[in-house]
């Protein structure tokens, strides 16, 4: 669970919060019925400040340039803008920037993590590595050994395991949800064995909005020698993360939940497990050496970085980055976005439990929650929600989130998310409630 703030903080009181979202261009447009937009799906992707758009542009138009190429002045400022960027968000989960990988999303930097079991793996059963390179045992499974994901995780933090385990004979087991739309981690000692290799769980999950157990998660995998992988996709935009004091060995995050651009992601990982690590695309940039027999590659992050980067996107995450931090005095910014967000997230709670003809999954508490929430509206389905409340320029997600095993553990085809941001208001909360009480009269 996501420890209490050390500093007392507040939601964003009325004249913050005018003047934060002034900084968000897209909030002050009608949608096509005229009415003024309402944006309730941060869970997929948030909306970007003034600073972001501003930060991609002057890179484009000041210091365009390959980075890590060329001696000329403008790939030296792209490359310094580059690294610094690696550098920020390093800092904003409590990493240093040797420890930060850019990808183009979450999605990709999990699929490293899980080529790199694939690749190692491959390599033991033949006997040999490419020169330079070291077979890590911690990343080497043999047929019967074990990867323990849960039955609510996003399909980008499954798939790829399950791929893992079909090619090398692994077992994929999971801990699964209780009726009460929790993950049932006192499952945990019984699933975790000899043979569990690895440990792949979302910190905060994208449907129940429940904030995991991670000291409980680690304890187990630790047991064992398993290594631990956290998809930190709904939890490093909405809550203090300090990702090293987790306790987990690798964690992935996207820039476009965070406020960042779209097209860059993260993958934050312990240094010695990072250089552990075969490379997963390969190519210009992440070389060392090359000959016409064999290569030989640079040392981590730059391993993991082949071809010319997402240089752009990176200056824009952290141009959000820094205006997170800067939501409050000292840097705490991200204190007052989860008070904020929490505050929302208890007061449609509050309403929602009002209404009978409406069942919400997950926790009940708002404390235990990150700011989304996902329910289902008695005999009404949720893409008709949807579209009601697309009509009343409400724009909330729909469907099953990407995690269809969840939704059908909790016999629902589909649920309605309204996920939070910063910039979201109590009167946000009025507006999904008027639109619910039109489905429900005209539908039910």
């Amino acid at each position: 669970m996501n420890a209490a703030p050390t500093l007392a903080a507040a939601p964003f009181d009325a004249a913050e919060l005018a003047a934060l979202r002034a900084d968000f261009p897209i909030l002050s447009r009608t949608t096509r019925s005229g009415r003024p937009l309402v944006y309730l799906d941060s869970g997929a992707t948030s909306q970007k400040p003034l600073a972001v758009l501003d930060a991609e542009r002057r890179f484009y138009t000041e210091h365009n340039a390959a980075v890590h190429r060329g001696a000329h002045q403008l790939a030296e400022e792209a490359t310094d803008a580059f690294e610094a960027a690696r550098a920020a968000v390093g800092a904003f989960v409590g990493a240093p920037a040797h420890e930060v990988v850019f990808t183009k999303n979450a999605t990709e930097s999990l699929n490293l993590v899980a080529h790199a079991f694939s690749t190692s793996t491959a390599y033991a059963q033949r006997g040999s590595a490419p020169q330079g390179q070291r077979v890590d045992p911690r990343f080497v499974l043999a047929e019967g050994d074990e990867v323990l994901v849960t039955e609510a995780e996003h399909h980008a933090n499954l798939v790829p395991w399950q791929e893992l385990c079909a090619r090398t004979g692994a077992v994929l087991r999971w801990v699964g949800v209780t009726d009460d739309g929790l993950l049932d981690a006192d499952a945990l000692d019984g699933l975790v064995t000899e043979r569990t290799r690895v440990v792949a769980f979302a910190h905060a999950s994208n449907v129940l909005g429940a904030v995991a157990d991670v000291a409980r998660f680690v304890a187990a995998a630790r047991r064992v020698g398993a290594v631990t992988v956290l998809d930190a996709c709904q939890s490093v935009p909405h809550l203090g993360v300090d990702l090293p004091a987790l306790g987990v060995d690798l964690a992935a995050f996207s820039g476009h939940k965070a406020l960042g651009p779209s097209g860059v992601g993260v993958l934050w990982g312990r240094a010695e497990l990072l250089e552990a690590m075969p490379p997963f695309l390969t190519g210009g940039s992440m070389i060392e050496l090359v000959r016409m027999e064999r290569s030989t590659y640079a040392p981590a992050p730059q391993k993991f970085e082949a071809g010319v980067p997402m240089a752009a996107q990176a200056v824009g995450l952290h141009a959000a980055v820094d205006y997170l931090r800067a939501l409050a005095p000292g840097g705490r910014g991200m204190e007052r976005v989860e008070a904020h967000e929490r505050a929302l997230t208890a007061l449609l709670l509050e309403r929602l439990a009002e209404l009978p003809w409406v069942r919400v999954v997950g926790p009940a508490a708002a404390a235990d929650r990150v700011g989304l929430v996902s329910f289902v509206l008695e005999g009404v389905h949720a893409h008709d929600v949807g579209q009601l409340l697309d009509d009343e320029g409400v724009a909330v997600r729909v469907g099953h989130h990407c995690a269809w095993p969840l939704h059908r553990r909790l016999g629902a085809a589909a649920t309605t998310r309204v996920s939070f941001g910063p910039y979201n208001q109590p009167s946000d909360v009025d507006a999904v409630l008027r639109g619910l009480h039109r489905a429900h009269e005209l539908f039910a």
